[in-house]
């Protein structure tokens, strides 16, 4: 048995573009309120916040009507620690119809250096076409996308219709998902669906709608570098004795070549984007100086989407502020991998540490701490899912949809094929370039969220009007 997606017609494109236009102002109103709740799932932060966010989120789609249940669950990881609170809310398919799970987290990052935000990073201030604020886009958007068109296929569709809905609503995402896979395990029931709506990613630009089909993925590694048992004072002992800084150094200096590309033996890599990107576009996305050199080698997507990357992200070590004449004889490092779609986390994981290893050209002790792995993604034979999502946004944006791939990670996603392998996972999402997701003055496009609204409505419809053959 096949399914296969229907033809999205005229007057279904403009009836739904009308009632989308009528609930628009509702919609930024209601995401401006979760904007406000700084709902945080690091536990440096106030999670009072995120359980007041989860309630709100609940309220939502309780309100639609549609659900047979709509809930805030938690599922535990490790031997004592609690998840934070996610919402799940089913609903039945009917007549043979499919499934759609809806995805989207509701947690956000912390706001940052409160000098670099333009205006309150929990106000949601709208100006110049935008919605300004920490988690307007990065994924309480989201969260608005699927209530509203939820909402609005039954208005369209009628409060009966035939298709089956699954929402979850994550709360500590941007916290890692460290209860990901046991929440799955324990509410799969809840969960399964033909196709899995990820909307958690972003579009080619405002205009242009996209579907993510690959996604690197994740090797973070801690370790330390010690070559003394105990400091020295710089001026008696420097030049005969190295300190753990030149040995890590050294170290690092031996991880990328003269281009900046990666050298480390092992990991995969591939050119596979035929989309257009030049370095004027790469420097105006990225705020890259103009007297600084873009790194790496070829097309610029590839370096962007499949093939590796590497950065220091963490360093202990003095301060400029407290530093003094000393040789320090240990301090650690954190690197963070991004491999390529296919590689494999372990496998790479392994190379990076063969490769810190065999670089350690001073003897210096070292040793391996905390580690992180994420696979990469990459979406297998296109279904009727993705055969309908390219109608729905073509039609919604007015211009074709494009393959992207996102040089970060979404780890979770290798879970969701996990537990429900025979679901067809898209990665959508209303994120542009501009964006800026996770820095200060992250903004949301509102004319492309409209859109993306839109498409997600034409969306369910067709998922509602599949017949079986």
């Amino acid at each position: 048995m096949s399914l296969q997606p229907p033809t999205i017609t005229p007057d279904q494109l403009a009836k739904a573009s009308q009632v989308v236009d009528a609930i628009f102002p509702l919609a930024l109103e209601t995401l401006q309120d979760l904007v406000r709740i700084p709902g945080i799932a690091w536990e440096a932060f106030d999670s009072t916040h995120l359980d007041k966010s989860a309630e709100a989120v609940r309220k939502l789609f309780e309100s639609t009507g549609v659900f047979d249940q709509v809930e805030i669950l938690r599922a535990g990881y490790g031997d004592s620690l609690v998840g934070a609170p996610a919402i799940v809310a089913s609903r039945k398919a009917k007549n043979s119809k499919p499934t759609i799970l809806l995805y989207a987290h509701h947690d956000v990052q912390p706001p940052g250096e409160s000098s670099l935000w333009e205006s309150d990073p929990f106000e949601a201030e709208i100006r110049n076409g935008r919605m300004y604020g920490r988690g307007a886009a990065d994924d309480k958007a989201g969260i608005i996308a699927h209530y509203a068109s939820v909402k609005l296929l039954s208005e369209l569709a009628g409060s009966d219709f035939d298709l089956g809905l699954a929402v979850f609503i994550e709360g500590e995402e941007e916290a890692g998902s460290p209860s990901f896979s046991n929440f799955l395990e324990t509410y799969k029931d809840k969960l399964a669906g033909d196709v899995i709506i990820v909307a958690d990613s972003g579009n080619w630009s405002t205009t242009v709608p996209a579907i993510t089909t690959t996604l690197r993925g994740l090797v973070s590694l801690e370790f330390e570098v010690k070559t003394l048992d105990h400091a020295l004072h710089s001026g008696m002992y420097g030049g005969a004795v190295p300190d753990a800084m030149l040995a890590m150094v050294k170290i690092l200096s031996s991880m990328w070549d003269e281009k900046g590309s990666v050298t480390i033996s092992g990991l995969n890599s591939s050119e596979n984007s035929e989309l257009a990107y030049s370095e004027t576009q790469l420097r105006t996305d990225s705020g890259l100086l103009p007297s600084t050199l873009a790194i790496g080698e070829g097309p610029i997507l590839p370096r962007l989407w499949t093939k590796p990357a590497l950065t220091l992200i963490g360093l202990d070590y003095p301060s400029v502020a407290i530093s003094s004449n000393t040789l320090v004889p240990s301090l650690k490092a954190k690197l963070s991998l991004r491999i390529a779609p296919g590689d494999v986390p372990e496998r790479a994981l392994e190379a990076l540490k063969s490769h810190i290893l065999a670089h350690n050209s001073l003897g210096a002790e070292i040793s391996f701490g905390a580690v992180e792995l994420g696979k990469p993604f990459s979406l297998g034979e296109p279904g009727w899912g993705k055969t309908l999502a390219e109608q729905a946004l073509g039609l919604a944006y007015g211009e074709k949809s494009v393959d992207i791939g996102i040089g970060g990670s979404i780890p979770f996603i290798a879970e969701l094929e996990r537990i429900f392998p025979t679901a067809q996972v898209l990665v959508t999402g209303v994120e542009d370039p501009d964006s800026r997701a996770h820095s200060p003055n992250e903004s949301l496009h509102l004319e492309g969220f409209r859109s993306a609204i839109l498409a997600q409505l034409l969306f369910l419809l067709g998922g509602n009007q599949i017949t079986t053959s």
